[in-house]
């Protein structure tokens, strides 16, 4: 059955994405993470209190996501199995998010096609953290495809993979170590000795499915006629460039693909930030690169949805 559960969650990503009219665990992750951190910052206001604090949160979060996700099945599974099943494949679609990531950046696109360029800044400001106000159009382009290919790793293919290892529980487990590091892991004043815990288990947690994902590209890259031979080489050139450890895997796989340059200077609240350089800039950004990385993106999720089902049926039976 694991492997019906894992395509299924899958599919139910690409029909329903993440529907408003339904509760999604994410929120309720939010709001239990920034009710620790203020029971934390009551009692704690020093940084080594404030780092012995922060192994807390990733324990509690994703430890509690775990076990609320099992004994819920469990649960469920007393009643009726077929229950437990129907929900643990909707609670893994909940953790991926693939028709939202396609739809973010059809939403910038179709700006830029109709070109309206504040509106294009403001779509694109939805999904990045960077200040977009000043950004020309091949600069909206880039943001949008970096954050595309960065997002096929935290969004599709890790949350795959920790299902495939251990189901809903682990994949529910896996999402809210991600949730930590978007809300507490950043590298500032406020989060570096609260969040130094949650962001080193996201880069440990995405270091396997990052490097997956960039053989997935390439792959891809040579379905879709794209030069998968220079999507590899910058891969290999580049990927380790990225101030994370994992994002550059896949934006630099799909620059190679693209036959573009990613990185470069980036604004946060009027602060310019500068990240290395990913592929050859042999041509100027275009609007077109945004669809050609979701499909970069929508090709690479299938095909390792289908590897993840039969790895399930091969290990554990349909």
């Amino acid at each position: 059955m694991a492997a019906v559960i894992l395509i299924s969650a899958y599919i139910l990503d690409l029909i329903f994405g993440d529907p408003r009219s339904l509760p999604h665990p994410v929120v309720y992750m939010g709001k239990a993470i920034s009710a620790l951190e203020r029971l934390i910052r009551r009692f704690c206001s020093g940084p080594r209190a404030l780092k012995r604090a922060g192994l807390l949160l990733p324990l509690l979060v994703a430890g509690g996501s775990w076990a609320l996700t099992a004994l819920l099945l469990w649960l469920l599974a007393l009643i009726a199995p077929w229950l437990a099943w129907a929900a643990a494949a909707w609670m893994i679609s909940t953790t991926i998010a693939a028709k939202g990531l396609k739809e973010a950046g059809l939403a910038v696109y179709a700006e830029l096609r109709r070109g309206d360029l504040p509106a294009a800044r403001q779509a694109l400001g939805m999904i990045v953290g960077r200040d977009t106000a000043g950004l020309d159009a091949p600069e909206i382009v880039r943001g949008t495809v970096e954050t595309v290919a960065e997002n096929i790793v935290d969004a599709i293919i890790s949350p795959l993979f920790f299902a495939l290892l251990g189901g809903a529980p682990l994949a529910m487990a896996y999402r809210a170590v991600n949730t930590l590091d978007s809300m507490v892991g950043y590298k500032n004043d406020k989060y570096c000795d609260l969040g130094w815990a949650s962001a080193r288990l996201d880069d440990v947690a995405n270091y396997i499915p990052a490097r997956i994902t960039a053989l997935l590209l390439t792959v891809c890259a040579k379905l879709l006629r794209l030069d998968w031979r220079r999507c590899w080489r910058t891969v290999r050139r580049d990927g380790r460039l990225h101030p994370s450890p994992n994002s550059g895997y896949p934006e630099s796989a799909v620059a190679g693909a693209l036959g573009i340059r990613l990185g470069g200077y980036n604004v946060y609240h009027g602060v310019a930030s500068f990240r290395a350089y990913m592929g050859d800039p042999l041509r100027m950004h275009e609007p077109e690169d945004i669809i050609i990385t979701s499909r970069l993106m929508l090709l690479s999720s299938a095909i390792f949805a289908c590897l993840c089902a039969a790895a399930a049926w091969l290990w554990w039976g349909l």
